[in-house]
């Protein structure tokens, strides 16, 4: 190999560096986030993020339909803040039918709501397949109770609900 073609390689290797160092420091950089989801028949669990770098985590116990969130502390090992919420009666569950869920987090800009409660920066959704509805429900977040350190426990606001099956389900 010539020394002209492997000083051409070198200076373009050289030059693709620059290029790719500008574009880091002059393009905005935008944030990744993460959420985990994991579900068994019996338990569902999501986390979503409530406010900057605090996170959410929501636990679905399929069996009672008791949904429930927790933020850890941020000055103590433990959880700050807890919510609840039944989600069965939110749902058109048909007698002796064994309910049968799905559940994700999903970003959220909701504005103040009355009472000056604001809802954390996402949504927790489930979805009852056998019925065909998804329910979107809130987490009222006081950022001020999280850094004092406050304990708070409170229940979880239905946002929304969205019957997405229109067609009966035969079995």
């Amino acid at each position: 190999m010539s020394r002209v073609s492997s000083r051409f390689r070198i200076a373009w290797l050289v030059a693709a560096v620059g290029v790719l160092a500008a574009a880091c420091i002059f393009l905005p950089q935008a944030p990744l986030h993460a959420v985990a989801t994991d579900s068994n028949p019996n338990c569902l669990i999501a986390t979503g993020p409530v406010d900057g770098a605090v996170e959410a985590v929501y636990v679905l116990d399929a069996l009672t339909g008791d949904l429930k969130a927790a933020v850890v502390s941020k000055r103590q090992p433990g959880f700050q803040a807890q919510f609840a919420r039944n989600v069965l009666t939110d749902f058109a569950i048909e007698q002796g039918k064994k309910p049968s869920f799905l559940m994700v987090t999903g970003i959220a800009d909701i504005a103040r709501v009355p009472g000056g409660v604001r809802p954390a920066s996402s949504l927790v959704y489930v979805v009852e397949v056998n019925s065909g509805v998804l329910c979107a429900y809130a987490l009222p977040w006081s950022p001020e109770a999280h850094a004092a350190d406050k304990p708070v426990a409170a229940a979880l606001l239905p946002w929304g609900l969205w019957k997405f099956r229109t067609a009966a389900v035969r079995e």
